[in-house]
């Protein structure tokens, strides 16, 4: 597999990546990793890491080899091109030194990652399955990054690149198949492969949990958990905050507008920002809370589909949606009959969707425990994982080792 993020990356697709090498491995597979340093959400190495050129370690039975890359604390569209350029000329200049593998899968949305894993799979002549986690021309045009207009083009084309050297194509929600098909993909290669709740049940009470947080019991809390980047427009919450100083936002994560997100809000006592939960308490934190949010810029509709989701649906509560209502993200949550859907960048909006579950504590617990069920019937890792081995199979035409 080839995947800038990974273990002990806890956000974003370093979970799923992780997930999917250790399931090899514990089915006696010889599992690879090309990966990156550790270093997101923050947008920065982790201290063991820095100044590592090269390692190759072993986790949980996969073997780890790991490039060093640059790592830009403020996205703009130059330093997500130097990101993605060292992690293309490392990957080159130093590939995993392994036997011959059966098959390359690469996680995406790193444009670097895609062209290593097809060149590499073109080298040693195998399938090439890359799964489309985010689309990065979308996304550049989508997200509001400095730049984005320019970088669109080029990352489309990169894309474009790799997925038309696959033999078969994962995604992980049919919106994105219009715009992979436009890239030049067979539609015929394309399968759905959803991704899921890689995170545990809630295991303590909520009470116990609000109390260790210092969440008054009385006070309805809304919680947005994970990547604070441009993507997200979090200043929707910030602007809820501000109207309403009874209910209190926990923005809880980390991210490249962090900074920006604290110095907007330095004035709004009823806002938090707070580190990630380790991971085995992170459950019990998003079950804390009376609302979790999600949030994306109005322009935001076929690019993504943040992993949060899967993991809102597990905490058992209710989900208000401040996105576009004809996006992907919009269509999850209708799906799961989880939460409830606002207009994006609408702080009004979204505080009178808060309000209304604060007054229907009974209605709220309805939406919420919609959630585990719909994990249950569709996002259960047993589920994922059996679709990206049914997508393997296929690729090796049945002759999976």
């Amino acid at each position: 597999m080839v995947s800038t993020n990974y273990a002990p990356e806890h956000a974003g697709i370093g979970p799923y990546a992780t997930q999917i090498a250790e399931h090899w491995a514990s089915t006696g597979h010889d599992a690879h990793v090309l990966a990156g340093m550790p270093h997101y959400p923050a947008w920065s190495v982790e201290p063991e890491y820095k100044g590592v050129l090269r390692r190759t370690e072993k986790r949980a039975g996969v073997t780890v080899h790991r490039r060093a890359h640059t790592v830009p604390p403020r996205q703009t569209a130059v330093r997500r091109a130097l990101f993605e350029g060292s992690i293309l000329l490392h990957g080159a200049a130093a590939p995993p030194r392994m036997p011959k593998p059966d098959l390359v899968m690469a996680q995406m949305p790193s444009l670097a990652g895609g062209v290593t894993a097809a060149r590499l799979a073109a080298r040693w002549k195998v399938p090439f399955v890359p799964v489309v986690q985010d689309l990065m021309g979308a996304a550049a045009a989508q997200s509001g990054i400095s730049g984005g207009d320019k970088a669109a083009a080029f990352a489309g084309r990169a894309e474009a690149y790799a997925l038309k050297r696959a033999a078969l194509v994962g995604v992980i929600h049919e919106t994105f198949v219009d715009r992979v098909v436009a890239m030049g993909v067979d539609p015929g290669k394309i399968r759905l492969v959803p991704n899921w709740s890689h995170v545990a049940k809630p295991t303590k009470p909520r009470g116990e949990t609000r109390h260790h947080l210092g969440w008054a019991p009385g006070q309805t809390v809304v919680l947005h958990s994970g990547n604070m980047g441009l993507k997200q427009g979090l200043e929707v919450l910030v602007g809820a905050a501000r109207l309403d100083p009874q209910v209190r936002f926990v923005l809880m994560g980390d991210g490249s507008q962090r900074a920006a997100l604290a110095s907007m809000a330095a004035d709004v006592p009823n806002l938090d920002i707070i580190p990630p939960a380790a991971d085995n308490g992170f459950p019990d934190v998003l079950a804390a809370a009376d609302v979790l949010a999600v949030t994306q810029h109005a322009a935001v509709l076929d690019m993504s589909v943040p992993s949060k989701l899967t993991s809102y649906f597990q905490a058992g509560r209710p989900v208000v949606a401040s996105v576009a209502a004809q996006g992907g993200t919009a269509q999850e949550v209708r799906r799961s009959g989880a939460g409830v859907l606002v207009p994006p960048e609408d702080p009004e909006a979204l505080l009178k969707a808060v309000r209304s579950l604060a007054e229907d504590p009974e209605g709220a617990d309805a939406l919420g425990a919609a959630g585990p069920v719909h994990v249950a019937a569709h996002l259960s890792r047993e589920a994922g994982l059996a679709r990206i081995d049914a997508l393997i199979d296929e690729a090796l035409g049945g002759n999976r080792p």
